[in-house]
């Protein structure tokens, strides 16, 4: 499956490693995903609330009534492994996204073996302008 497929339907997506500070890149891609109407869910455990959304210490902590079509991972390519394993757990996700420079072939592999998509090294909010303008 494409990236292009893998967005087409999305439409909560968790940000695992979203900062709560403006400058960094997860802060300007959620803003830029929530402002064409996707719903964010942070996932930091070092941060309550950013861009006026709860955050979660980890997907599993995600109420459970909440469904999550893609996970979108800011964390460096080493740290992804537990992050995807968290999703399997939970259930119901249908794409892991790993941001630009993030690559883990273990992850990958962890996640397809269960059915779930994998997008890694490409920019989620670039490759949704790349669709949509």
């Amino acid at each position: 499956m494409n990236w292009k497929q893998s967005i087409a339907d999305v439409k909560t997506i968790a940000v695992v490693g979203l900062s709560d500070k403006p400058e960094r890149y997860s802060y300007q891609v959620a803003e830029y995903l929530k402002s064409q109407g996707f719903r964010i869910i942070p996932v930091n455990p070092n941060i309550d609330d950013v861009l006026g959304e709860k955050a979660y210490p980890d997907l599993l902590s995600i109420p459970s009534d909440i469904k999550i079509d893609l996970v979108d991972i800011f964390r460096r390519s080493e740290e992804v492994v537990p992050h995807v394993k968290e999703a399997i757990k939970r259930g119901n996700i249908k794409t892991i996204w790993m941001q630009e420079g993030i690559v883990n072939d273990e992850a990958k592999k962890l996640a397809e073996s269960q059915g779930m998509n994998v997008v890694m090294n490409f920019c989620l909010m670039k490759s949704y302008k790349k669709i949509n303008n």
